[in-house]
């Protein structure tokens, strides 16, 4: 099948650690070489972070078409979302209308994750791409790219199968099969919902994201005092599956779990053990915990065990690290456009 129109854009919306940008190169190539297409693609990102925000653009054209543009996609005809936990973060379903496929890595049914993302039409797609992961040992990304191509029929399933064949199966030959299973998984598995416009939500127009702090208006010398990330980014969005979880009874208060997490997602207050003045380890903030599970590996007694985040109620035990835990005053004086405040927190912590 051949393209229908001259041009055809791509949206991902991910964060670190889920293979947006590696699926926004693989789709780049996959039009140029497999498909017969004039290609381009791009990602944009902040620091190469598991958890921070990732956005990659891929356009399409016919073979006698150039590619001019270089400019971030605004109005989409494919938009994947890799976690539907980003609907709470950024307009993500700008310039999303009747004409725009959206593809969603959720276990949730259409129709609550249209009222999720306040769909305003579209085609939606949905995929339980984690659970399809887990079970063929791939990642969520080749399970999205199986997914994206059931969308469109120029996006020939089989071509897609050998672009990663001669792309990742080259350099990581033990995983090809795999990776295979799991793009055929995320084409056949979709669930799908044609959406009409019903006035029930609005069409969000696409627009420059204007921040409240920029190069024109930032406090003189380049002051940030909000400085780090860890007070509002939110990156339990970021695991793939796993979390540890944390025996009390095992721990010896080494603080190494603490030593080796990039993300502070462990607290410790000042008690005693054995007898003995000493910090206290409480435990993990989810909130902050990526699933990277170096704790797990770095951990001499086995306090830390690696489970699978479906099995297990992390809510439940759930504490908040409230030293990063910011009131709305303060982000107000900043100038943070979203905030956490404590009282919101209330139910979950346990310290």
């Amino acid at each position: 099948m051949s393209l229908k129109r001259d041009y055809f854009e791509i949206r991902l919306e991910s964060i670190g650690g889920l293979g947006a940008n590696l699926s926004g190169k693989i789709l780049g190539e996959y039009g140029a070489l497999y498909l017969g297409l004039n290609a381009s693609s791009f990602s944009s990102y902040g620091s190469e972070k598991r958890g921070s925000p990732v956005k990659a653009y891929i356009r399409y054209a016919k073979e006698n078409t150039p590619i001019r543009a270089n400019s971030p996609v605004k109005v989409p005809d494919i938009l994947a979302i890799f976690h539907l936990a980003l609907a709470d973060k950024e307009n993500i379903m700008a310039g999303v209308s009747e004409n725009t496929s959206v593809v969603v890595n959720t276990d949730k049914q259409p129709d609550e994750v249209r009222d999720i993302l306040k769909m305003y039409a579209g085609k939606l797609y949905c995929i339980d791409a984690l659970k399809i992961a887990l079970e063929t040992k791939s990642r969520i990304n080749m399970v999205m790219l199986g997914a994206i191509a059931k969308t469109n029929d120029f996006m020939d399933i089989e071509k897609l199968k050998q672009c990663i064949e001669n792309t990742i199966g080259k350099k990581y030959p033990k995983a090809l099969e795999q990776n295979i299973n799991a793009i055929q998984c995320g084409y056949e598995n979709v669930i799908f919902k044609d959406i009409s416009p019903d006035n029930k939500y609005d069409y969000i127009v696409a627009k420059d994201i204007e921040s409240r702090w920029g190069y024109k208006n930032a406090p003189i010398g380049g002051i940030n005092t909000l400085f780090g990330n860890s007070v509002c980014n939110d990156i339990s969005a970021s695991r793939e599956g796993y979390v540890p979880i944390f025996k009390k009874e095992k721990c010896i208060n080494c603080g190494l779990c603490d030593t080796t997490c990039p993300d502070f997602a462990f607290q410790f207050v000042r008690g005693k053990y054995k007898d003995k003045e000493s910090m206290i380890n409480l435990g993990i903030d989810y909130h902050h915990c990526k699933g990277c599970m170096r704790c797990v590996e770095i951990c001499p007694t086995k306090a830390l065990e690696k489970a699978l985040e479906k099995d297990v109620d992390i809510f439940k035990s759930h504490k908040r690290n409230k030293d990063l835990i910011v009131d709305k005053l303060d982000f107000e004086k900043t100038g943070a456009s979203s905030f956490v405040t404590s009282e919101s927190y209330t139910e979950n912590i346990n310290i």
